[in-house]
């Protein structure tokens, strides 16, 4: 009697092994194997043995012609931004974020206002009826006869309605929810996400059609399903903030078609999601400030915002804690241990805590002055001027390295009104902050 073949994937990664292990040996994640049926073993290795019959020729590079790529505008400045100047045909874009960050209702307000401007528009709905989305409809003023609601789960339905009818746009809500007949398996599986989003590369390359697809993510701030569905993609843009503030920043982790350092602004409000009309003062508070914070700008992609940041420093009743919310907390342990050994001060009896205002996550190194700053401020009970602002990248001899874009940086501390900047260089160009230059960081206390 033949023996059963079985296969088990890991519904993390995608790892497939022919027995059952209590942990993925290629993610690390504990109880993540599925065994696989037989259909499913079937359907993965006629897909891995189907190829072409008609080969294909390498051309050199020199005869390849161009892709001349157009785009077309969102209505919204602050998306058009982070893809780069606006959506490309042809393009799929995977939106991440955690739950009632906004990525509904900021997709339902594009699918408006495309609607608005003549382009029909599918707005694909696997978590919500069409009546709760015509409630989130009439609250974004995004009712019109070119959007088009189709509550639905099976791909094969969706597939027919894209080829009924030539759609310009299309939104999936969410990609999680959708399943394929072709794949006998839970929806969400790594199977069904890996068939689904193929196939809708397929429909989007075939008919020029960009498609916009919304993800689940795990509790670590990840796409939920395999990693190959941020490979396939050509945009991944995820939500960052507070939920609990009406701050919401979209960062692009990936784009085919654009640069992607660059980060978009919303506002949340009665109206949806809004495009942030003006950076002055949402990170920071211009007015006296208070021992333990400072001021500093980072670079958001091609954007400077002035951003506040918060130390708190108290002595410590047995183990000293560290901890920091928007800031990297090894980086945080780095710069204490060099306080300690350039300024000899007893920070390993303290607990030292940092806050980044606003929500917004630092990852311009050149804030470590302004957490100094911040940390010395707190540390003596000194409140630092509030119009001084605080750039330099610190290395571990203590060194203040310079930082890029520092006369774009200035321009923008001079516009929001602010006088006095501590940096590591002379600005190449003239300006009227008055700038103070510490190479070190001894020099800082200067200025304190």
């Amino acid at each position: 009697m033949a023996k059963k073949k079985t296969l088990f994937e890991c519904q993390s990664c995608g790892f497939q092994s022919p027995r059952w292990m209590g942990k993925c040996t290629s993610c690390n994640e504990w109880e993540s194997m599925i065994e696989l049926s037989t259909e499913q073993i079937k359907f993965l290795k006629e897909t891995s043995s189907s190829s072409t019959t008609a080969l294909s020729k390498a051309k050199p590079i020199t005869q390849i012609e161009e892709d001349n790529i157009t785009r077309f505008t969102s209505g919204s400045r602050e998306l058009d931004l982070v893809l780069g100047g606006g959506i490309v045909p042809g393009s799929l874009t995977l939106i991440g974020g955690s739950p009632g960050v906004g990525k509904s209702t900021l997709l339902l307000k594009i699918a408006g206002n495309l609607a608005r401007a003549s382009q029909k528009v599918l707005y694909v709905s696997g978590e919500e009826s069409a009546g709760q989305i015509k409630l989130r409809a009439n609250r974004l003023e995004a009712n019109h006869d070119n959007l088009f609601l189709l509550p639905e789960i099976n791909l094969s339905s969706v597939i027919a309605e894209i080829s009924n009818q030539n759609y310009e746009l299309i939104v999936v809500d969410s990609i999680q929810t959708l399943y394929s007949d072709e794949t006998p398996s839970a929806p969400g599986s790594v199977t069904q996400v890996r068939t689904i989003t193929f196939d809708l590369m397929r429909i989007a390359k075939s008919l020029h059609i960009p498609i916009f697809i919304i993800g689940h993510i795990t509790k670590d701030g990840s796409i939920a399903g395999p990693r190959v569905l941020e490979h396939m993609v050509d945009t991944v843009l995820y939500f960052e903030g507070d939920t609990n503030s009406d701050l919401r920043l979209l960062r692009g982790f990936k784009n085919r078609f654009g640069a992607t350092n660059e980060v978009g602004i919303f506002e949340m409000n009665k109206e949806g999601l809004n495009d942030a009309k003006s950076m002055a003062g949402k990170f920071f508070n211009k007015e006296k400030l208070q021992s333990g914070s400072a001021l500093t700008v980072i670079m958001e992609g091609s954007r400077p915002i002035i951003i506040e940041v918060q130390a708190l420093v108290s002595e410590s009743y047995g183990h000293a804690k560290r901890s920091s919310t928007g800031f990297d907390n090894n980086r945080l342990g780095m710069l204490l241990a060099l306080l300690e050994k350039k300024l000899d001060l007893p920070l390993g009896t303290y607990d030292v805590f940092i806050n980044v205002s606003g929500g917004i996550k630092i990852n311009d190194p050149s804030a470590d002055l302004a957490i100094i700053a911040a940390i010395l401020s707190s540390y003596r009970n000194r409140e630092l001027s509030s119009e001084t602002l605080f750039l330099g990248e610190v290395s571990l001899t203590g060194e203040i390295r310079e930082v890029l874009g520092l006369s774009q940086r200035l321009k923008e501390i001079e516009t929001q009104g602010f006088t006095k900047a501590v940096i590591p260089n002379k600005p190449m160009e003239e300006t009227k902050v008055k700038c103070f230059v510490a190479d070190e960081v001894s020099k800082v206390v200067e200025w304190m």
